[in-house]
């Protein structure tokens, strides 16, 4: 009998089964609609849902969303039924665990088949997932049950010195003590100890008898070939239950320097190991100096500010330099740039871009199952345009950690509202917002994005005590004097109120509702003075209804990429543009997709 947890991982394994298909991986709205069904089951809500919940939660639907005129979760319920189906007619078609959603109804079920009544008769034995356990009835279930709970007990025999001199022994003792020990830090592996594995030393390689001594899983052995100044390394993994060789791989290089050359072929071939094993995250080895630094950079206040990231890129540069191999820091030092190149139009924004996109590729090599990094090396795409290679990269970030509210964000601000999928980017904010009820900062972007989505009371619940936030959501709903009150407060506040410095203050939105309300000369002022930077100018330029100066702005802005085009292009201040033929054309300039 497996328990609820148990249970609940099975379903979870066979969801990620299912989004990771062909007929899912490039279908985000059924992909979404299916995850938020089955995680909202297995989180004990299922009576939560309704038409009207998944409207809202899934689809991005106002909260006065009426059924009758809008069809689409019956629409897309009849979908995802087909698309279901498809997938265990074809890819699936082999799984112990079929995920349903049955006519009439948003509840998911769940049933498996046995491996004996598929096949006698190719019928499916329902089993339930309440009160009942989930019996589970293959035996390949039940030891990917045991070895995916289980720490993977895994050995490295000592790698054979292949050379004429046998003095290269050392060489290939060195890079097996590497090996185990990078293995060591490994959540959810066991290693084997060196005294253990090199008992085996000189003795003929059988893995079943190694296995068998050494109590292993697995078995990673291979060969050390050292030729004048070329170095070649053959490794492979195999399964020890079977003697299946589940990955191999060679490596070449010349031999300039041992350790760092160590160093790297260890790091290459543990990270194959965890992508293909699926073994935890690594506890990262680093000296205490070290990670006191990184702590301090991570305990920063709103690094979304370029003075506090730029703070924060200089600290993780520092972690670097005490330790070049932990990919937490690079990562961080990726967000960073991220975070400074976001905020402000400089000169120097093609160094940030490649900096972080040189921070963001060690972070990867280092530790491809960091989920900070694959968020990271996405901004880099989204920062070029690339803008499949960057939601690819953060749905992989999202799959490696899924409470990581901060990538939700992301994806949503930073892709998804440049590309105009606004009900989309609404909906990842409520799983940001599932993920992390709290910050403040999530809440702003959530209230930012319904603002965009033109549901402004529902924005207003999220504003709490941001100024510029409700002043948007009352000029969104025409009451303009409202808005200038909120924001000519906030834009003048004491000298030493809780506002803090007259500098943090941005006067761009002051400008743009001093515009709407036809006090065209303090627009006017105002534009002057936030003009080093084009998208303030351009806010202002569009509330006057100035279609030539706003696209002017926007043209500069268009200088350092697609991503703040799009933010504008697709927010209510821009609608002034609407219709305009020379959109098309900047659309097309800076890669922006029709």
């Amino acid at each position: 009998m497996l328990s609820p947890d148990a249970e609940a991982l099975a379903v979870r394994r066979q969801l990620d089964r299912i989004l990771a298909s062909p007929g899912f991986v490039r279908n985000e709205r059924l992909s979404r609609f299916l995850c938020f069904v089955v995680e909202g089951y297995l989180g004990g809500k299922g009576h939560d849902l309704k038409e009207s919940v998944i409207a809202v939660e899934v689809f991005g639907r106002r909260a006065d969303f009426d059924s009758r005129l809008d069809p689409v979760v019956r629409t897309e319920a009849v979908r995802l039924r087909a698309r279901l189906s498809d997938y265990y007619s074809k890819d699936g078609k082999a799984d112990a665990l079929i995920i349903e959603l049955p006519k009439g109804g948003y509840v998911p079920r769940f049933r498996e088949i046995s491996a004996v009544t598929r096949a006698k008769s190719g019928s499916w034995q329902m089993v339930g997932l309440g009160a009942a356990a989930l019996a589970i009835a293959l035996a390949g279930v039940a030891w990917w049950w045991q070895y995916r709970n289980a720490p993977i007990a895994i050995a490295v025999l000592p790698l054979e010195n292949t050379s004429a001199d046998r003095a290269n022994d050392y060489f290939a003792d060195g890079l097996t003590d590497e090996l185990i020990r990078n293995l060591s830090i490994i959540d959810g592996l066991t290693v084997r100890s060196r005294t253990s594995s090199f008992s085996l030393k000189g003795q003929p390689r059988n893995i079943h008898g190694a296995g068998r001594q050494l109590q292993a899983d697995y078995i990673l052995e291979g060969s050390v070939l050292r030729a004048g100044q070329r170095l070649r390394i053959d490794v492979q993994l195999v399964r020890v239950r079977d003697d299946v060789t589940l990955w191999s791989d060679r490596f070449d290089r010349e031999l300039t320097d041992i350790f760092a050359i160590q160093d790297e072929i260890a790091l290459g071939i543990v990270n194959n190991l965890r992508l293909r094993l699926g073994g935890g995250r690594r506890r990262y080895e680093t000296s205490l100096d070290a990670y006191d630094l990184y702590l301090r950079a991570r305990a920063l206040p709103n690094q979304r500010d370029h003075v506090r990231a730029m703070e924060a890129a200089d600290i993780y540069r520092q972690v670097i330099a005490k330790d070049a191999q932990f990919a937490p820091a690079y990562a961080g030092l990726a967000a960073a740039y991220a975070a400074s190149s976001a905020q402000g139009f400089r000169d120097d924004h093609d160094d940030e871009l490649t900096g972080m996109r040189a921070a963001a590729e060690n972070a990867i090599r280092l530790d491809p199952l960091l989920a900070e990094a694959h968020d990271a090396i996405a901004m880099v795409y989204m920062r070029e345009g690339k803008w499949a290679q960057s939601e690819a990269s953060f749905r992989r970030a999202i799959e490696l950690d899924r409470s990581n509210s901060g990538t939700y964000a992301d994806l949503s601000t930073w892709l998804l509202l440049p590309l105009g999928r606004i009900d989309e980017a609404v909906g990842e904010l409520r799983k940001a917002e599932r993920a992390d009820p709290l910050s403040p900062f999530i809440q702003q972007r959530l209230a930012s994005m319904l603002i965009i989505a033109g549901r402004y009371k529902d924005a207003a619940a999220h504003c709490a005590s941001e100024p510029e936030c409700m002043a948007r959501v009352r000029l969104g709903q025409g009451r303009i004097d409202e808005a200038i009150q909120i924001l000519y407060k906030f834009n003048n506040p004491p000298a030493e109120n809780e506002l803090g410095r007259r500098d943090l203050v941005r006067p761009r939105y002051l400008g743009y509702a001093y515009a709407r309300a036809g006090r065209r000369k303090d627009a006017e002022e105002i534009a002057v003075e936030v003009a080093p930077n084009a998208y303030s100018e351009a806010l202002i330029y569009a509330g006057l209804g100035d279609k030539d100066r706003t696209l002017q702005a926007l043209d500069r802005v268009a200088g350092l990429g697609a991503v703040r085009v799009g933010q504008a292009l697709n927010s209510p201040e821009f609608d002034v543009l609407r219709g305009d033929q020379r959109v098309k054309a900047l659309r097309k300039k800076v890669g922006l997709p029709e």
